[in-house]
């Protein structure tokens, strides 16, 4: 028999429930209401979000789009990854710089290991591996060490041309062995030959076909497959796991041989000018525990120099290139200048650089006219964060929009008619450089930004001066003499390169 059960002993039960259900559902009301918004963006689709309509091989095209439909900031949805694109300078300062304490993470790519590319510390999260990777960097790459480089840097540059002038159909090969052989003397000591250099090869085979996978757009493939990975040989699918295990081994193989050659070649006082060297000499002097971890910290930021000179430098000298053939006016003009400061005895050199304001403002114009990193690399909010009203949930990729049509490099109020190369708009009415330099957000912002910005520019502006002394950059002619006509195209991953029909020729 089935004992009663006392009413009051069933009220007394039910109220304390309904009274903590009756307040949570208060609270669940009250936080809909008080909430801020999300930022306004495209109407996503269901579990697809927004990625059919993002084109993946430009998205900052997609993101200038949306920013005249929705403004600055945007909110996306790629699959299941929340995103916000930030279209204004002033904004994007306002996070990465100003609240970087959680604007400083970065986002998963499911391409990021698989690849062999989380020997990258730039693509590592926020955390300690990362901040002795970037001390380490540091160290060598400040602005009182890079000092040291420059004569290097210069003779980098001339070794260049020379190669231009014998070599003219090769150039961007020259541009890329140029910025490759700055980076492994400063990292490794190591002197490349200055042209088919064979750890150069090491460093171009493993990032020719590796470095296009790591864009969100792109990695959101294999993050959303990830069973991909595992398929066997045969079956259809496959490829991108036989991909993955060739572009780690590449990687592996050009983290580890210059790595051998530094530490063979520590020989005499020199070798402590560089990042490696230095550091393994500190590393004799520590406890047999931790020394494993460090050569492996030590190792991913010598190859993190590696990988961020290989693209960023030869594509903005490509871009350089592209623009020169372009606009003959300007490259008259910046050879005129250097001319009259310089004279025909000699080649320009970095004591020159203050004398010579129209060359930095085409310096200038370069790096905002086609930014070879339109997007930078996407930071990760590591909270949530409350902007101008609006709400950004912790976990979101938050993407800069260097492309951005306003407060960017394509803002029209800021640069009027921005698709021209006008290195005037950086120089005053008395022929002055101006404040706005777009080296202030080309080279990213906040604790991520790239701590190696003031060797690239100096190798950047030592390539640019060199060959605008002793090369015209002109459109190659066929057996007639007649220009051959060419459309630019671009090549773009992570960064973006364009191909083009120029022929070097030498002027003086």
């Amino acid at each position: 028999m089935i004992p009663a059960v006392d009413g009051r002993l069933v009220i007394l039960a039910v109220l304390p429930v309904s009274l903590v259900v009756v307040t949570a559902l208060r609270r669940f009301t009250e936080n809909r209401q008080n909430k801020p918004s999300l930022p306004p963006g495209p109407v996503p689709l269901p579990l697809l979000g927004n990625i059919l309509s993002i084109n993946t091989k430009e998205p900052w095209l997609t993101y200038t789009q949306w920013h005249a439909a929705y403004g600055d900031l945007v909110f996306v949805r790629i699959l299941d990854q929340e995103a916000v694109v930030v279209n204004s300078q002033r904004i994007a300062e306002a996070l990465l710089d100003k609240r970087s304490r959680i604007y400083s993470d970065r986002p998963y790519l499911a391409t990021l290991e698989p690849f062999g590319f989380s020997i990258d510390f730039a693509f590592m999260g926020y955390g300690d591996e990362w901040r002795l990777c970037r001390r380490l960097f540091h160290q060598t790459f400040r602005p009182e060490s890079a000092v040291k480089f420059l004569p290097m840097q210069m003779r980098r540059a001339r070794e260049m041309v020379v190669n231009l002038i014998e070599d003219p159909q090769h150039y961007r090969s020259h541009f890329v062995t140029f910025s490759l052989s700055i980076a492994m003397s400063v990292v490794y000591d190591y002197q490349a030959n200055a042209r088919n250099d064979p750890l150069i090869r090491v460093v171009d085979n493993a990032l020719a076909p590796g470095l296009a996978m790591l864009t969100p757009e792109r990695a959101v493939l294999l993050k959303t497959f990830p069973f991909l990975l595992k398929l066997p040989d045969w079956c259809w699918g496959s490829s991108i796991k036989r991909d993955a295990q060739l572009s780690t081994n590449r990687t592996t193989e050009m983290m580890d041989v210059p790595f051998r050659y530094a530490q063979q070649h520590m020989v005499g006082a020199y070798c402590l000018l560089t990042m490696v060297a230095e550091n393994l000499q500190r590393l004799e002097r520590q406890d047999q525990e931790s020394k494993p971890m460090l050569e492996t910290v030590l190792k991913k930021a010598a190859t993190t120099a590696m990988i961020g000179s290989y693209e960023t430098t030869p594509s903005t000298l490509m871009a350089f290139a592209l623009a020169m053939v372009s606009y003959p006016d300007v490259q008259r003009r910046a050879q005129t200048e250097i001319d009259s400061v310089i004279g025909s005895d000699r080649l320009p050199m970095f004591e020159d650089r203050a004398s010579l304001p129209y060359v930095e403002s085409v310096l200038r114009e370069t790096f905002r006219w086609h930014p070879v990193a339109p997007l930078g690399i996407p930071h990760a909010i590591s909270s949530d964060d409350i902007y101008d009203g609006y709400f950004i949930p912790k976990g979101a990729t938050v993407i800069c929009n260097t492309w951005s049509d306003r407060g960017i490099s394509r803002d029209e109020k800021r640069y009027p008619d921005p698709s021209r190369f006008i290195p005037e708009r950086f120089m005053d009415v008395d022929g002055a450089l101006t404040d706005d330099d777009p080296a202030e957000y080309v080279f990213g912002l906040g604790r991520r930004g790239c701590p190696g910005r003031y060797t690239a520019d100096a190798s950047i502006w030592s390539a640019i001066v060199t060959m605008l002394a002793t090369v015209n950059l002109s459109p190659a002619k066929d057996d007639q003499g007649n220009v051959i006509d060419f459309t630019p195209q671009f090549t773009t991953g992570l960064t973006q390169y364009s191909f083009s029909c120029v022929i070097p020729s030498y002027c003086h």
